[in-house]
């Protein structure tokens, strides 16, 4: 990848709709990695913008990717623990916000997909998301539909046959990396110097979160920028737990299936328990039982649940579970899989409340102002 300068970027993001930045608004964020073969353009980026909404790209014509991924909830489905596709089907996984999803460098929770312009490839045909057969309904519209046949000749120079499913998915990742934010109150604070930018909770929350509470081991943050996640994959102790006995067969099972041609990406999300099997599925490697990516902490506040499952429902509970060491208040049971930084961690009640007053402030303007409106 090679990055655009941060002013050409900027003023990408301008031209696209409802998206106008200032620079300001990167605080804390590094520039955004572009790949050489989708470089943006205005009219690249609105043409996503369309494709990201387009309903009639589902089997019922009533759900798109903006149906799990709301700019007005942050870009998720907050507060439902997992999607809901066609008909109110709901899989196995919490959709994660697609905020700075162009900084990562694996998609989904197991990392199935290496890259924004594959990761939309799925959801289209998964059973229980948009529902579709294979992609040529979604070809037929936007090899005939006047609007799309327009935009794909300016944006590619391509008309009819000549466009192909990957021209749909370039556009898609080229609006979603324009869904970038920073400057939180965190980011003016620690990297722009403004002492009053936070409580003096968050300040005590944030010397937690760098030592004894190890959040910072996985949440990464750098001295010019702070991505808050790793972009690795961790067994937490979330959803394996209570189907540990269950893993030996579970997994031989699923790697046979898998070597007879089994669609991973319908598996994990039609069938709980392998869904729990986290990346695992994806690599076969033992060490990866029940691991999942390490979200980002960027806007945590207003996109709960929380974990792969949703089943974590508030900062709060979330916190108490890596304080117990994995082990969620509902349930006392290790596995045998627990990433090794996994352990207790011996917070008191006031070190849990300013680590969740941390968090708290590293939500960007834009989503901490809707997230008052839908409070009022």
């Amino acid at each position: 990848m090679r990055r655009f300068a941060l002013s050409v970027l900027l003023l990408l993001l301008i031209a696209a709709p409802g998206l106008a930045l200032a620079e300001s608004e990167l605080l804390g964020l590094p520039e955004v990695p572009i790949p050489t073969d989708n470089p943006p353009t205005p009219e690249k980026i609105e043409l996503g913008d369309k494709l990201f909404h387009d309903q009639r790209f589902s089997s019922t014509g009533e759900v798109s990717c903006a149906t799990c991924h709301e700019k007005q909830k942050a870009f998720t489905d907050s507060p439902l623990s997992v999607s809901e596709g066609i008909h109110k089907l709901t899989g196995t996984r919490n959709a994660p916000t697609i905020i700075n999803s162009a900084y990562f460098n694996k998609l989904f929770w197991d990392g199935r997909s290496q890259d924004l312009e594959e990761q939309s490839i799925h959801p289209f045909v998964n059973p229980v998301e948009m529902g579709l057969k294979d992609h040529e309904p979604i070809l037929q519209i936007v090899r005939t539909d006047p609007e799309y046949v327009e935009a794909f000749k300016a944006v590619f120079a391509k008309a009819g046959d000549q466009v192909t499913l990957r021209e749909v998915n370039l556009a898609i990742a080229a609006f979603e990396r324009t869904i970038v934010a920073g400057n939180s109150p965190f980011d003016r604070w620690y990297f722009g110097g403004d002492s009053d930018a936070v409580s003096a909770a968050a300040k005590r929350g944030f010397e937690v979160f760098i030592g004894q509470g190890r959040c910072v081991s996985c949440h990464v943050i750098e001295q010019t920028q702070a991505l808050f996640t790793d972009n690795r994959f961790h067994n937490i102790g979330v959803g394996i737990n209570p189907i540990q006995d269950d893993i030996p067969q579970l997994a031989g099972a699923f790697l046979k299936a898998k070597a007879e041609g089994i669609d991973v990406d319908i598996a994990v999300l039609t069938d709980k328990k392998t869904s729990e099997l986290g990346r695992f599925a994806i690599t076969d490697q033992f060490d990866d039982l029940g691991a999942f990516k390490t979200s980002t902490l960027r806007n945590i506040a207003v996109t709960a649940p929380y974990m792969h499952d949703g089943s974590l429902k508030t900062l709060r509970e979330t916190v108490v579970h890596y304080n117990n060491g994995g082990v969620t208040e509902k349930d006392d049971q290790v596995n045998d899989f627990l990433s090794g930084g996994i352990r207790p961690l011996n917070l008191s009640d006031q070190q849990i409340d300013d680590l969740v007053a941390f968090m708290e402030s590293l939500t960007s303007p834009p989503f901490a102002q809707t997230a008052a409106a839908e409070q009022k």
